[in-house]
C-alpha cells in the first residue's frame, strides 16, 4: 500500500521540498488526528496555497485517503504504511519501579512512558521558520480581505447608483414648448448600474395614467434603485408630472401629527398662511385696504374651490385608518417611534395625492387591520401607483398590472399577481416548446450538411442549407431563475413542558395600564403558532416575555432546561455590523473557523459566492435579512421565536422560509401579517387583544373576517 507522502507527492507534485519536509513531520504522529477532518484542518491551507486550482473536494479526498494509511479498522496504527501493533498489559506495571530496573540492569528502554532521546528533525529550522511566517502572511491577507470591507455609509453607495436613457426628440420639443401634458410616463431604452454591477440594460417601463402597477423580482434585483432614479428624476419624467416616494420617516418635531399630514397639502398651507397675514395686517392697520381686501376673497374663493374646510376631516380618516386613534393624532412626532413615523409618511403620500405615488414594502410597517384599510383605500386611488411588495396578497388586492425585473430587463404584464404567475408560467412553457423546436430543426438541417459537406454532387444544396442555418434567429436557451432553499439546522427532540405560561400578568414598571392579565398559553416541539392582533396589543411584549428578557409581575414561566431559542426580531438586521463582509460578520460573531466553514453557513441562505464577500451595508434589505437567519441559526437553536421576519424578503424566499419552518423539527412561534405563509405553515393562532392572548379556532379565515366586521363598523 501507499504511503501518505507517495500520495501526497503523487496530488501535488509541484509542493517544495521545505514544505513537504513540514507537512511529512506533521503526518509522522498519527495520533493528533482523530479524523480526516483533523488532517484537513492541519495542512489544507498550505495545499490550498501550492495549487489554488484544486478544489475543496479534492483535498478532502486525499485527506481521506491519508486517514485509511493512517489508520485501519482494528484499530492498529500505520505510519508511512507499517503496520504498528497495540500490545495489551497481562497485568499493572509500576512505571517508576521498571525504570529503575533497566537503569539497574543497563537495558535499553522501548517504552513510550520512559525517558528517550528525541530523534534529531531533519528539517532546517530557519528554512521552515520562514514558510511558517509566509503561510501565516498569506494566511491572514486572505482573512483580512474577507473579513473588512472598505468603510461606506448608505448615502455614498446610493451616489454610486448611475443611470442612462435615450432621449426622445420629439418629447424633448414638447417638454421645452410646454405642450407636453399628458399623465401617461413612459421611459424607453434605459440603463441602471449599482456601482459595476449592471441593473438594467435596455429596459422598457411605460405607466399608464390611473393605473395601479406592482413591481416584483428577486432580491437584490434592483427594484428599490429603481424607484429611488424615477424619484430623482434622474429617469425622464414630465415636469408637470408630481412624484412622491414614500421612503424616509418623517422627521421627529414638535408638529402634531394631524398638522404634519395637512402641511403636505402645499396649496392649502400656503393660502392659509397668507390668509393669516393679511388678516392681521387689516387688524393692525384699523382701516380698510380695497387692495389686501380684494385679495382675501380671493382666498377664501380659491380655498372653497379646493374644499379645505373638509382638509381635517379627511387627514383623520387616514391617520385612523393607519392605526391612529384620536389621542395619537394630538401627539407631536417626536413622540412618536420610527415605525409609527413611517405610518405617518404614508398618511402624508395618501392626503397629498401625486401624479405619480411610488411605495416601497408599504406594509411592512401594518398591522392586518391597517393592511385591508389600506387595500380598500388604494382600490380607489385616482392617479398612478407603482408599489414594491412581496406581499401576493395585498397585490392581488391593488394591482392592475404587474412589472417583472428579471435578467435586466422589466416586462409587463395584465392583471393582478396570480394572473402574472399563470401567464409567465404559460409563457416560460411555449418559450421552451420553440426552443426545442427550433433546436429541433437545426440539429436537421446541421445532420444533412454533416453528410454531404464533402458531396460534389450536393454542394450547391448545402450552401443552401448553409444560408438557411445563418439566417434563422439565434438561438437562445430560457434562462429558469435559480430556484431559492433556506436550510435550518437538524436538533434533537425534547419532552414536554417545553415553554408555557402559567396566569401571568404584565404591566411595564412605572405604567398604571395593564399589557395581560391572566394570561396562559404553552407551546411543544411540534407547535407552529401564529401570534395577530393590532399594532399595539402586545404581540412584540409576549414574545419578550416568552424569551425571558421580561420579568412577569405574577404567574410563572416555565421552560425546559435544554430550550436553544433562535430568536429574530424586526430590528435583527439593523443591529448587524454593516462595514463587516458577510464573512467577516460571521467571523466576528463566531471565531475559531475558516472561512469555507462560514461560507457553507452562509450558504445554507442564499448568500454564496461573491456575495458572502460583499459588505453587509451593499446588500439589499432581503440579502441583510438572510444574513441575519445565518447569524442566527449559527448557535443550533432548537426553537425559533420570529417577529416579523418576512420584511423585506422577496416571495420565493418567503416561500422558501416556509419549506423551512414545515421542514424544522423544533418548535416556531411568529408574529407576521403575511397571509401566504400563515397559511402555509399555521397549526395554531393567537390574537393579542384586550390584554388577554386566546387560541383561536377556525385560524387566519376567521381573524379576517373579525378584522373585515371591525373596519365596517369603524
Amino acid at each position: 500500500m501507499a504511503s501518505c507522502t507517495e500520495v501526497l507527492s503523487a496530488t501535488f507534485p509541484a509542493l517544495d521540498g521545505e514544505l513537504f519536509q513540514y507537512i511529512e513531520s506533521i503526518l509522522e504522529h498519527p495520533d493528533d488526528f482523530d479524523t480526516s477532518d483533523d488532517i484537513y484542518d492541519a495542512i489544507a491551507d498550505m495545499l490550498f496555497e501550492v495549487d489554488s486550482e484544486k478544489s475543496e473536494d479534492e483535498v478532502r479526498d486525499l485527506c481521506d485517503q491519508m486517514m485509511d494509511l493512517l489508520k485501519d479498522d482494528g484499530g492498529g496504527e500505520k505510519v508511512n504504511g507499517h503496520q504498528a501493533h497495540r500490545r495489551v498489559l497481562d497485568a499493572p506495571v509500576h512505571l517508576g519501579a521498571l525504570a529503575e530496573n533497566m537503569k539497574e540492569t543497563g537495558q535499553k528502554t522501548q517504552s513510550i512512558w520512559l525517558v528517550k532521546k528525541e530523534k534529531e528533525s531533519q528539517v532546517d529550522k530557519r528554512k521552515l521558520e520562514k514558510a511558517d511566517a509566509k503561510i501565516k502572511q498569506k494566511q491572514d491577507r486572505k482573512a483580512e480581505k474577507e473579513t473588512y470591507a472598505p468603510k461606506v455609509d448608505l448615502a455614498s453607495l446610493m451616489d454610486s447608483a448611475s443611470a442612462s436613457q435615450q432621449s426622445n426628440r420629439k418629447t424633448d420639443r414638447m417638454e421645452s414648448a410646454g405642450t407636453n401634458k399628458t399623465k401617461d410616463i413612459r421611459i424607453d431604452n434605459f440603463d441602471i448600474a449599482f456601482g459595476e454591477k449592471v441593473l438594467l440594460t435596455g429596459a422598457d417601463i411605460n405607466l399608464s395614467f390611473g393605473r395601479r402597477f406592482g413591481l416584483v423580482g428577486r432580491n437584490g434585483m434592483g427594484k428599490t434603485t429603481l424607484l429611488r432614479m424615477i424619484a430623482n428624476r434622474q429617469l425622464w419624467i414630465p415636469s408637470h408630472i408630481s412624484v412622491l416616494h414614500v421612503e424616509q420617516e418623517v422627521v421627529g418635531d414638535d408638529t402634531l401629527a394631524t398638522e404634519s399630514v395637512l402641511e403636505c397639502d402645499t396649496v392649502r398651507y400656503s393660502l392659509l398662511k397668507e390668509e393669516k397675514e393679511i388678516t392681521a395686517q387689516l387688524n393692525e392697520s384699523n382701516r380698510s385696504d380695497s387692495r389686501l381686501s380684494s385679495r382675501l376673497a380671493e382666498i377664501y374663493h380659491e380655498l372653497e374651490t379646493i374644499e379645505a374646510d373638509k382638509a381635517p376631516a379627511k387627514a383623520s380618516t387616514i391617520l385612523n385608518g393607519l392605526g391612529f386613534d384620536p389621542n395619537m393624532q394630538r401627539m407631536t412626532t417626536k413622540e412618536f417611534s420610527g415605525g409609527w413615523r413611517m405610518r405617518l409618511a404614508l398618511a402624508r403620500a395618501l392626503f397629498s395625492k401625486p401624479d405619480l405615488l411610488l411605495l416601497d414594502e408599504p406594509t411592512n410597517m401594518l398591522d392586518m387591520k391597517a393592511i385591508i384599510w389600506l387595500e380598500n383605500y388604494l382600490q380607489a386611488w385616482p392617479t398612478t401607483i407603482l408599489v414594491v411588495s412581496h406581499d401576493r396578497s395585498f397585490l392581488n388586492s391593488i394591482c392592475t398590472d404587474i412589472v417583472h425585473l428579471h435578467s435586466k430587463r422589466l416586462d409587463s404584464y395584465k392583471g393582478d399577481y396570480e394572473h402574472f404567475v399563470k401567464t409567465r408560467t404559460e409563457k416560460l412553457k411555449n418559450q421552451m416548446r420553440e426552443f426545442e423546436a427550433q433546436k429541433q430543426y437545426r440539429d436537421h438541417i446541421q445532420v444533412f450538411i454533416d453528410r454531404f459537406r464533402y458531396n460534389a454532387n450536393r454542394a450547391s444544396q448545402v450552401q443552401s442549407k448553409l444560408k438557411l442555418l445563418e439566417k434563422l434567429p439565434e438561438l437562445k436557451p430560457i434562462e429558469k431563475e435559480s430556484e431559492t432553499v433556506l436550510k435550518f439546522p437538524e436538533t434533537e427532540s425534547l419532552n414536554p413542558p417545553i415553554l408555557q405560561l402559567d396566569e401571568v400578568d404584565f404591566k411595564y414598571p412605572g405604567q398604571e395600564r395593564w399589557i395581560f392579565k391572566n394570561v396562559c398559553v404553552f407551546a411543544a416541539m411540534e407547535s407552529r403558532i401564529c401570534i395577530v392582533g393590532e399594532n399595539g396589543a402586545g404581540k412584540t411584549t409576549l414574545l419578550k416575555i416568552l424569551l425571558g428578557e421580561l420579568e412577569t409581575v405574577n404567574g410563572l414561566r416555565q421552560c425546559h432546561r435544554n430550550l436553544r431559542i433562535g430568536y429574530f426580531s424586526q430590528h435583527h438586521v439593523d443591529q448587524l455590523d454593516m462595514n463587516l463582509t458577510c464573512v467577516g460578520l460571521m467571523a466576528s460573531r463566531f471565531p475559531g473557523h475558516n472561512s469555507e466553514h462560514y461560507r457553507g453557513m452562509l450558504g445554507k441562505f442564499g448568500v454564496s459566492g461573491d456575495l458572502a464577500l460583499q459588505p453587509v451595508v451593499s446588500l439589499s434589505g432581503g440579502q441583510k435579512s438572510r444574513v441575519a437567519f445565518a447569524v442566527m441559526c449559527a448557535m443550533n437553536p432548537n426553537f425559533f421565536i420570529l417577529d416579523e421576519p418576512t420584511n423585506h424578503l422577496d416571495m420565493e424566499t418567503i416561500e422558501a422560509l416556509g419549506n423551512a419552518i414545515n421542514k424544522f423539527n423544533g418548535g416556531v412561534i411568529l408574529v407576521s401579517h403575511d397571509e401566504r405563509l400563515i397559511r402555509v405553515i399555521c397549526k395554531e393562532l393567537w390574537v393579542c387583544s384586550n390584554g388577554t392572548v386566546k387560541s383561536l379556532e377556525g385560524g387566519f379565515d376567521e381573524y379576517k373576517k373579525i378584522v373585515e366586521a371591525e373596519l365596517a363598523l369603524s
